[in-house]
């Protein structure tokens, strides 16, 4: 079965990281109650790599910051754009997704939707 993937990679200020794992398992629980298969967050480890395009050279990454790399996968796109709807209309959501008050910087925070090519 074909799944849908919604990707993220965003800079993370290491001292807003308590912060923004509290928020991560609120908001992974939230997609799972309407419907996600499967919600991953991901913290920078070994980003000093010396082939291709190091994520924190990609992503600007400034002093103090690390990267998080995160991944919620559907059924299918259309699931993932139902899932997505109602978790959005989720007051639980509304209350922890005011861009004022995010640990990251959401303007540096890349996103997108991918259809499962290879799946092993």
């Amino acid at each position: 079965m074909a799944h849908y993937v919604d990707g993220y990679v965003l800079p993370l200020p290491k001292k807003n990281l308590a912060v923004y794992r509290r928020m991560a398992r609120k908001m992974s629980k939230i997609f799972r109650e309407h419907g996600a298969l499967e919600v991953r967050e991901c913290v920078g480890d070994d980003l000093d790599v010396k082939f291709g395009m190091p994520f924190p050279k990609g992503i600007k990454l400034k002093p103090g910051e690390t990267v998080v790399f995160s991944w919620i996968t559907y059924k299918s796109r259309a699931q993932r754009d139902r899932v997505n709807a109602a978790t959005m209309a989720d007051p639980r959501c509304a209350a922890m997704c005011d861009p004022k008050d995010m640990p990251f910087d959401c303007e540096r925070m890349l996103v997108g939707g991918f259809k499962v090519m290879v799946a092993a």
